[in-house]
Parts: structure tokens; C-alpha cells; sequence
């Protein structure tokens, strides 16, 4: 035997757009702009920041970028590159290069 629910279809269709709705708010805040990549930084806790793709080109930042091959290789826990540095540190030198 066989029943009809006849909001049922509706109910289904709406949380679908608003569960997508979701994932593109959470994708775009992720973002990362144009000119920037992600790193992570930290000893125990790990923290995102979004860095200019200038940085590349300091040599103090390709220092941090040694250590980070050094201890990881090319297999990075956080997938994104992981700075193994005090947080304190990343942020007095990146507030050099700015």
C-alpha cells in the first residue's frame, strides 16, 4: 500500500538549496585570493594564515620554507604548507616584509 506525502517533495527540494547554500558560504570563505596562498603555522596547535605570493621572494621566508622541508618533506599533515614555528615568530617576520 501506497501514500502520498504531499509536502514532502517540496520539504526535500528546500533543504537541498539551503544545505548548498551552506557549502558555497563555507567554499568562499575559504577562499583564497587572487596573489595569496595558504600556510600553516604553529608547534602544537595549528593556525591558517593567508600570505602573499611575494613572500616567495624573501629570502627570511624561504628560510621558514627550508624548515618546513626539512621536517615534513612533500607530505604536509594540515595538505596545505606547514611551518614548523612559533606563531609569535611567523608573525614578527611577516610583519617585516609588509
Amino acid at each position: 500500500m501506497a501514500f502520498g506525502l504531499p509536502g514532502f517533495a517540496k520539504g526535500k527540494k528546500a533543504l537541498q538549496r539551503t544545505l548548498s547554500g551552506i557549502k558555497e558560504a563555507d567554499l568562499k570563505s575559504k577562499a583564497i585570493p587572487k596573489g595569496y596562498f595558504v600556510v600553516y603555522v604553529g608547534e602544537e596547535q595549528k593556525k591558517r594564515y593567508v600570505v602573499p605570493l611575494a613572500y616567495l621572494n624573501e629570502p627570511a621566508f624561504q628560510e621558514l620554507l627550508s624548515m618546513a622541508e626539512e621536517k615534513f618533506g612533500y607530505d604536509h599533515p594540515m595538505g596545505g604548507i606547514t611551518i614548523p614555528c612559533r606563531e609569535d615568530m611567523f608573525i614578527e617576520l611577516t610583519s617585516q616584509l609588509n
